[in-house]
């Protein structure tokens, strides 16, 4: 345990209590922040992508592909924040069963995936406001609503809203839950407009071939629409915010999950039953096929519900970076100074603006279509150590108090696993390529920064010392 610096249990919740955040969520505000992160860019664009580029009507059954891996996850991700009640999601489970350098290798693929995610919501969010205005009658020049590589100046609309959202975020969990709260209600009113306004008119001869691509089309779906259903692990992160975590975590993650796993079957069965799945190629799917059957209004409405779940994703993704990098901090491995905590609203708010700078950046002046191919794989991967985590900890640790624990562990862990490594083989070998490279980069600024700054050096030259209370050693700061 020494040689991989695996961090005891007692000592993730040994927090000093400037570096603590205040638990102020209860499990209906964790269920729609699970919500509010889960449903945004899968529903209002993949499903269209997926049909037409990969599955066809089948991408029904990509979304069922993917759905059945992710719910295995999620069960054992629910097991995890039970028995965790700590910030920081996979890094942290990584840190208590693999040890350290796993741990950061975990949040080193994570940041890239919440970076990358974060700023392609931001240009989405971007095009669909720009969209409503310009249907307003306002018009923004062009220049101004792009990046230099995509032939502008600057995107300002992402840049405003990955800064308007870090400052919500800054000024409290709290309020960000309560706006995320009604963004979820327009977003959730506008998906069952969807399906109220276009499920009458079903056409069953249009999912007629059903899997035009063949079964390696419905697997190749599943490992891109896979992307839709990520956003359960942006809610483990809020485990220390919440009142009585190892009740309401594993609550909130199944019934986010359960709910939108629903509205994905749901939409994609009725999106392809109502227009022919080679016309949507497109990243408005929904508005689309509404404007198709001749409901402009329908569409317009449809179109700001998009705008208010890509809000609430952004939202969300750039709350679950956050607290990876705060967790980091607190840990020694970046600098301790990011790990303040606001006096007046509990939040990390240094890290919460370098973030925020960070995503705006990006969103603003950056293309990003290479870099977000590397979401997926990223988190498949982070899937596999939290799987593997849970059994560790079943054999390790088998007398700890399980609030929730996951059923047949010795079958749904495997199955997980197994499923992952499917969907990561069905990825571009250039993303394997890009993964691969940024590893390695990843573990050399380990070997460089973290190594050398970890808590456990300084454990290591006290190890002859006799051994002092953990509230001693908290108070010391190690």
């Amino acid at each position: 345990m020494n040689r991989l610096r695996i961090k005891p249990l007692e000592r993730l919740t040994a927090v000093r209590e400037e570096q603590k955040l205040k638990r102020q969520l209860n499990a209906f505000d964790l269920t729609l922040l699970g919500i509010g992160s889960i449903i945004g860019t899968g529903i209002f664009v993949l499903s269209g992508i997926g049909a037409a580029h990969y599955a066809g009507p089948a991408v029904v059954l990509s979304f069922i592909a993917a759905g059945v891996v992710c719910g295995l996850v999620a069960l054992l991700y629910a097991e995890l924040t039970a028995l965790v009640p700590a910030s920081g999601s996979i890094y942290t489970f990584s840190y208590l069963t693999l040890g350290e350098a796993a741990a950061w290798i975990m949040a080193w693929n994570l940041l890239l995936e919440y970076t990358v995610a974060a700023s392609a919501t931001a240009v989405g969010w971007s095009g669909y406001a720009v969209g409503i205005l310009q249907s307003l009658g306002i018009q923004i020049p062009e220049s101004l609503t792009k990046a230099p590589a995509d032939g502008g100046i600057v995107n300002l609309p992402a840049i405003a809203i990955s800064l308007g959202l870090t400052l919500m975020l800054v000024i409290g969990t709290k309020t960000s839950a309560r706006a995320n709260a009604v963004l979820v209600a327009i977003k959730l009113g506008a998906i069952f407009l969807f399906l109220g306004m276009a499920a009458p008119h079903v056409d069953t001869s249009l999912w007629v071939p059903y899997m035009p691509f063949g079964v390696a089309g419905v697997w190749a779906g599943a490992a891109i629409v896979f992307f839709a259903f990520l956003g359960f692990d942006a809610l483990a992160t809020a485990t220390e915010e919440a009142k009585n975590a190892q009740r309401n975590m594993p609550i909130a993650i199944m019934a986010s999950f359960g709910v939108c796993a629903l509205l994905y079957l749901a939409v994609s069965a009725t999106l392809t039953g109502v227009v022919s799945y080679k016309s949507l190629d497109t990243p408005e799917p929904l508005s689309f096929a509404l404007r198709a059957l001749g409901y402009q209004w329908g569409s317009a409405l449809v179109a700001t519900g998009a705008l208010a779940g890509l809000t609430t994703v952004l939202l969300m993704t750039i709350y679950g970076q956050t607290r990876i990098y705060f967790v980091m901090a607190r840990d020694k491995l970046l600098p301790d100074g990011l790990a303040k905590v606001h006096p007046r609203f509990h939040t990390p708010h240094v890290i919460t603006w370098v973030a925020g700078f960070t995503i705006a950046a990006m969103a603003g002046f950056i293309n990003i279509e290479v870099l977000a191919e590397l979401a997926n794989i990223g988190t498949l991967f982070a899937f596999i150590f939290a799987s593997l985590g849970v059994m560790i900890l079943r054999r390790t640790q088998p007398d700890v108090p399980r609030s929730f624990a996951c059923p047949w562990i010795w079958i749904i862990g495997p199955a997980a696993i197994l499923g992952c490594l499917y969907l990561m083989s069905n990825l571009p070998l250039q993303t394997w390529i890009r993964f691969g490279v940024w590893t390695v980069v990843g573990l050399l600024f380990y070997a460089v920064y973290g190594y050398h700054k970890s808590p456990f050096n300084a454990r290591q030259s006290k190890a002859e010392r006799p051994e002092i209370p953990l509230a001693a050693r908290v108070s010391e700061g190690d």
